[in-house]
This record gives structure tokens, sequence and C-alpha cells, in this order.
């Protein structure tokens, strides 16, 4: 108030209005920013600029490992102080949980992955699974998909408005036609009658790879496929409404190709991306 009655009047009668001494005035106003405030302000634009870049999907934890990538020497809790005071947070909130399933499964079938998600390369262990998206006009359409156990990278997906064998024929089709495979790559999924089909198990022999199938009702078996489906409903899925099949489809794309595999970081790959963890086994090889 004083500084606004200042361009009026004069500082000194200003300040005796107020009963205000001007030394203590002059002081607050010749006062320099702190370095440690002028930094602050420097990293909440990097922080801010992060989280835009992962549609705000990023939390603290991989904000902090992107800041470290950039030579930043900053703690995780430093990094959670900033974004409280930016107020910006996750929008994924909700931990994964598997559940049980009581879907009527007769024919049990052979668990060659037994829950042992351990990799020393690509191409070893495929996981695959197939989830539900609404849209408005079209109901729900389906999302096959297929990750590589080591790099975490989706492979292969299909996007259709219907849940059939060809669905997962196509992702199959897919995924071989994009990596190398040999004799000793498993595949693994559930007992869906997609993957039991006599269409599906022709095309697995006639490739020369190896068919895991989860046990009945135990979600754990394909954790991984199950991981990324909850990952894409909670940061793509539930954040939009799909006007109808194609809408779903460009966003689906934009998710997992431009987000998911080329800049989403993973904690259990050293905080690289997917596409980053394939390309360092190719390089290994």
């Amino acid at each position: 108030m004083i500084q606004t009655l200042a361009s009026e009047i004069n500082v000194r009668r200003a300040c005796q209005l107020f009963d205000y001494p001007r030394s203590s005035y002059y002081e607050i106003m010749s006062r320099q920013e702190s370095n440690q405030a002028k930094e602050n302000k420097r990293l909440k634009i990097i922080i801010f600029q992060i989280y835009s870049k992962s549609h705000r999907r990023y939390g603290a934890p991989k904000i902090y490992q992107e800041l470290l990538k950039k030579g930043i020497k900053i703690s995780l809790k430093r990094v959670q102080k900033l974004m409280r005071e930016l107020d910006i947070r996750s929008i994924t909130v909700k931990k994964w949980r598997p559940s049980s399933t009581n879907e009527g499964i007769i024919q049990e079938r052979e668990n060659l992955l037994k829950q042992d998600f351990t990799t020393s390369n690509i191409n070893q262990k495929w996981v695959t699974d197939i989830t539900y998206i609404e849209t408005k006009t079209d109901g729900f359409c389906f999302l096959s998909s297929i990750q590589d156990l080591h790099s975490k990278k989706i492979i292969a997906w299909s996007f259709e408005k219907s849940m059939t064998t060809d669905l997962v024929l196509d992702t199959l089709n897919k995924a071989i036609n994009s990596q190398k495979t040999n004799q000793n790559l498993i595949i693994h999924s559930d007992l869906g009658s997609q993957y039991t089909s006599d269409a599906y198990q022709n095309n697995i022999k006639n490739i020369g790879i190896n068919h895991s199938f989860s046990r009945k009702g135990c979600p754990y078996d394909n954790a991984g496929i199950e991981s990324f489906h909850a990952s894409l409903k909670k940061e793509e899925v539930y954040q939009k409404k799909y006007h109808d099949y194609s809408d779903a489809k460009s966003h689906l794309f934009q998710y997992i190709e431009g987000f998911y595999n080329c800049h989403r970081i993973h904690s259990s790959i050293s905080y690289l991306t997917p596409q980053e963890m394939e390309n360092l086994s190719k390089q290994s090889a």
C-alpha cells in the first residue's frame, strides 16, 4: 500500500500515514531475491515441463528420475515440496490390485511361465491379453496387446469392435513381423477362448514358439500385461470419453506408440523407456 501511495505522494508521507519506518520500507524494497528462491523458480519451470510432457501422468518419483537424467542434483523430498507448491500431482491415484475371476474355465493347460518374469534379453518371454475400451457410439471395443517382459515394450497391439480370434491372431502376426523369434520364446496368455482356439494354437505351432497359460482364476500369472492395461486405463482411458471406435483408436495409438513405448520411464528397467531398453538389448546382442 505504501508503494502504491508513493506514486501519488512521496514515500515519507506514505510511511507517516501507516506509521511505518522509512528505513524498513527501503530495506524491504531493496532486498534481492535469494539464490534459493531463484533456483526454486527455475526448478519449478523444469518440473512443470516434465509433468506436462507426461500428460500429467508422472508423479514425484518419475519426475525426480527425469531431473537426475538432466544432470540436476535434487532430492525426492524437494521435488515433492515444489510439486505441492505448484499444486500438481499425478492423475494416476489408484494402485493396481489383481483380482480373482469366476469365469468357468473347464480345461487347465500347461503354465510354462510359472510367475518367473526374469529375462536376460528381449524376445524370451512375451505376455498377451485383451481389455475393453468403451466408446459413446460404438459401445465396447477391444484392445489386444503383446508385451515383451524384458523391455516392457508393447511390441504389438490390435484394436477392433469385436473380441474374436482374428483380433489376437492379428496381434500375434504383428509381433512376429516386428521381432526375431526363436524356439525358446514363450508367449503367455490366459485361458480365454481366443487363445485356446484351434486357429491360434495352429499358428503358435507353425511359428515354433511355446504357449504358456495362466492357471484358472490366477491373474498374478499374467501380471505384466495386466499392469500395462491398468496403467493405460488410469493414465489415458479414464481421463477421456471417446466418441467412437476411430476416436478411441487414434488416442490409443498416441498413448502406446507416442508415450508409453518411447517416453514413459519404468522403475523396473532402471527408469529407462521400453524403446531405450530394447535398443540397449539389441546393441548387446
